[in-house]
C-alpha cells in the first residue's frame, strides 16, 4: 500500500467532489479506501453498499456534472459498467 494508491483514491474523490458529487460520511470512506489493497474494488462495494455505514453519494444541489463523473471514472481506470450503475443512482436519489 504504497502513497501512490493513497493519492489516487484522494484524486478520485476529489474529481468526484468537482463533478457535483456530495459524499456522506467521506472520513469513513476515506478511511475504508486507504485500508484496501484494491482501492477501485473497494469503491465499487461500498458505492453499492455503503449506506448502514453512512456513506452514501448524492447529486449536490442538482449540480452533477455527468461528464466530470465520466472523466473521473476513464482517468483512474474504474469500470464503465460501475460508472453507469454510479451515475444511475444519482440521478434516482440513493
Amino acid at each position: 500500500m504504497g502513497s501512490l494508491s493513497s493519492e489516487s483514491f484522494d484524486q478520485f474523490l476529489d474529481s468526484l467532489k468537482c463533478a457535483g458529487v456530495e459524499i456522506s460520511n467521506e472520513d469513513e470512506l476515506r478511511e475504508r479506501l486507504a485500508e484496501a489493497q484494491r482501492w477501485r474494488f473497494a469503491f465499487a462495494t461500498l458505492a453499492a453498499n455503503g449506506r448502514p455505514l453512512g456513506i452514501r453519494f448524492q447529486d449536490r444541489a442538482g449540480g452533477v456534472n455527468e461528464s466530470g463523473i465520466h472523466e473521473a471514472f476513464a482517468r483512474f481506470r474504474l469500470p464503465e459498467a460501475l460508472q453507469s450503475s454510479f451515475s444511475a443512482s444519482l440521478r434516482a436519489g440513493h
